[in-house]
Formats: C-alpha cells, structure tokens, sequence
C-alpha cells in the first residue's frame, strides 16, 4: 500500500472532530455561518489557528507592521514535527483563548482573515505520494459541539464555499509551502535532521519576509547568485513575488532543487572568504612571544 503522507491545513480543531471521510470539492455539504446565529463568535473564542505564509502576509499588511513585528506580536512558533520545520499559530488574548481579532460583529480583519478561519468547518487535506512529484488536495468536514452552522437549511458544494471564502488565491499562494512542508515528511530521514541553519533559513523565508528580503539584497547574496536586475528590483518591492522566490530557494537548499543560477566564481569567493576566517582565526591563537 502506498504511504501517504497528510497535511491537515486548516486545523483549529483541540479534539480533532473531522470526520473521517475524505471529500472531493464536488462534495455537496450543509453550513451557513451568520450574524445572529445562537453559536455567533463561539469559534473564535478558543482558538488553535496555524498560518501560512500568505496569511501573514496579509495581516502585517492590513495591521501596518513589519513581518517582525507581526510575529513577535500576534504569533506562536510551534513544531510541525518532532526536530522538524516550524509552523506559527495566531496567538490568542492574553490570558485567554479568544482571537484577539475577535469583535462583538464578528471578525475585525474579516476581508483579511487566515486560510483556516475561511475554511472552517472544512479542512483542507494536502498528501503526496511518495513516489509522486505532485501533491493532491481533498477535504474533509469539521463537526464541533458548538457549531451550529451544520443545522442551517443551506446546501453548498466545497467548490462553491471555497469560492464564497475567496480561498482560490489563498490556496495557489500558500501551495509553494505547503509542497515544501509535504516533500520534508514523506521524504521521512532519507534528508535526514535539518540543520540549525536550514531551520533558522525556513522560518525567515516562509514567515518573516521583510527580513529575508534585506537577505536577498544583500552584497552577499548578490555575489554569489546570478539574478537579473530587473527580478531583483520586483523583489525588492512586490511581497507576493518575494514569497513565491523564498519557496523556490528553499527548494534549492533544502532538496537540491535547483532554479536560480549560482554565479561561476561564487563557490571559490566563499572558499576564499572562509580560508581567510580561518587564518585570522588561527593567527590569534599563536603566541606573539613574551618575558
């Protein structure tokens, strides 16, 4: 049998209640959320929500902050995997579980709202294959206690509902991540333990892309991959490109994957630089003589 690995891409879900069919998005379910609803709010009040990249994105944006300053205010790190790569959860109010988004009209960032809270009550399953180059999406249904949406007279297809929830863009822009997430676990220890550095390298390129852009126009950086000026200025200053990029790189680094040129002599330059490290390293150590 083939080994599949999952990614339960939205999964604000402490007791786990999806259920455990796997749906197409052709799959026809019942739910409606509103204002008015006896369980208003009542998701956003014990929250265990995990970003994606774009998610982030989106919200240092709509709340005028750096990707720093986002993370250090708003989110958790968490371990996808035991030694494994970092997530970032949506951290709730102090000494509490709600949403600090949350209002008394619903969702004070609505129109930029995380992946998970636009899916909800579906859950987004992403799998690869091991002996596959593709990863495939299918669905499953959330079903809690408190959620009485699944009792509303409104049939939907998961089509549709992802539609409605504007989740076409937030899917094809988080896919880069998630394809990253799911070559890491199927590939399982044959990548073997990543090192600190890599890890160090995927939560700045995945969620604090401000400073992986001052990464990217570095002198550094620049030295040593071969870029066209013209994509180096769009990285510069399109956020959604520069995301997209990170992915591409950490393909690169991570998986050999490679997609952007290293130029001819970069390899010697850094050779040298770290010959030179060293001697001055080693020159320290070496008496200078003495009474």
């Amino acid at each position: 049998m083939d080994k599949i690995t999952n990614l339960i891409g939205a999964s604000p879900f402490p007791q786990n209640p999806v259920v455990p069919q796997m749906l197409e998005g052709s799959a026809t379910i019942r739910f409606r959320c509103r204002k008015g609803i006896a369980c208003w709010n009542a998701c956003c009040g014990n929250i265990d929500i995990a970003l994606t990249p774009y998610d982030i994105l989106r919200l240092k944006r709509r709340l005028g902050l750096t990707s720093s300053e986002f993370l250090v205010q708003y989110t958790l790190p968490y371990e996808m995997e035991k030694d494994g790569i970092t997530g970032v959860k949506l951290k709730p109010v102090e000494n509490g579980s709600a949403c600090r988004f949350m209002t008394a009209d619903g969702c004070d960032v609505y129109s930029d709202r995380p992946t998970a809270c636009r899916y909800y009550p579906v859950a987004l399953l992403s799998m690869r294959r091991q002996d596959e180059y593709t990863d495939r999406s299918s669905y499953a249904l959330v079903k809690e206690d408190h959620c009485l949406g699944h009792n509303e007279p409104r049939p939907v297809t998961i089509d549709e509902y992802r539609k409605e929830q504007g989740l076409d863009e937030y899917d094809e822009l988080a896919r880069g991540w998630r394809q990253l997430i799911l070559k890491k676990k199927s590939s399982g220890p044959t990548v073997g333990k990543p090192s600190k550095r890599s890890l160090q390298l995927f939560f700045m390129a995945c969620y604090d892309l401000d400073r992986f852009r001052e990464f990217v126009t570095s002198p550094g950086f620049r030295e040593a991959y071969d870029i066209e000026p013209a994509f180096m200025e769009r990285l510069g200053a399109d956020d959604v490109e520069l995301m997209q990029f990170a992915f591409r790189f950490l393909r690169q680094v991570m998986f050999g994957e490679e997609s952007i040129k290293l130029k001819a002599d970069a390899v010697e330059k850094r050779l040298a630089r770290k010959r030179e490290r060293e001697e001055q390293a080693g020159s320290k150590d070496v008496p200078t003589g003495g009474e």
